[in-house]
């Protein structure tokens, strides 16, 4: 190994400062009993957790926390049987996107529905009333990622 110069060392001095002060910065904007998303990690789709809804469906729940950059997220993945909803219209505080994977969804966009299939992105913005229902033959398979901090659901 090489020897450092100063200048160099004075560098990497610097950068694992400033590591540390964005993972300082992420605990503080944790709430007690967090989880802060500091490190890398998979998840395989046989290892997520499995629950099941009264309507037949299933989801699995594959992470929540707070990033290093700040923001709170949580994601999960729901499989919804043929001419189902997850739950009514509804809105809340964070932000969502969801990701079809499989089978083809409805997105009640505040009263403007419009059909998504397998490959296709929804966003549903905060405080925005919207819902979803599969309107196709098979089951459909889509992953939520939530952005921002829950407040609770407003059915409408």
């Amino acid at each position: 190994m090489e020897n450092l110069s100063r200048r160099d060392l004075c560098v990497a001095l610097s950068a694992f400062a400033a590591m540390g002060s964005v993972a300082a910065q992420a605990q503080a904007l944790a709430n007690p009993g967090d989880k802060v998303l500091s490190d890398s990690q998979a998840f395989p789709f046989d290892k997520l957790p499995v629950s099941h809804s009264k309507n037949g469906g299933e989801s699995r729940h594959v992470t929540k926390g707070v990033l290093p950059t700040g923001e709170y997220v949580e994601m999960h993945e729901t499989t919804l049987p043929p001419g189902q909803m997850p739950h009514p219209p509804h809105k809340h505080r964070h932000s969502e996107f969801m990701m079809i994977r499989e089978g083809t969804v409805e997105f009640d966009n505040d009263g403007n529905k419009e059909t998504v299939g397998p490959g296709g992105v929804i966003f549903a913005a905060s405080e925005k009333t919207h819902g979803l229902k599969n309107v196709g033959n098979v089951a459909a398979q889509y992953f939520v990622i939530a952005i921002g901090r829950e407040s609770g659901v407003q059915q409408v």
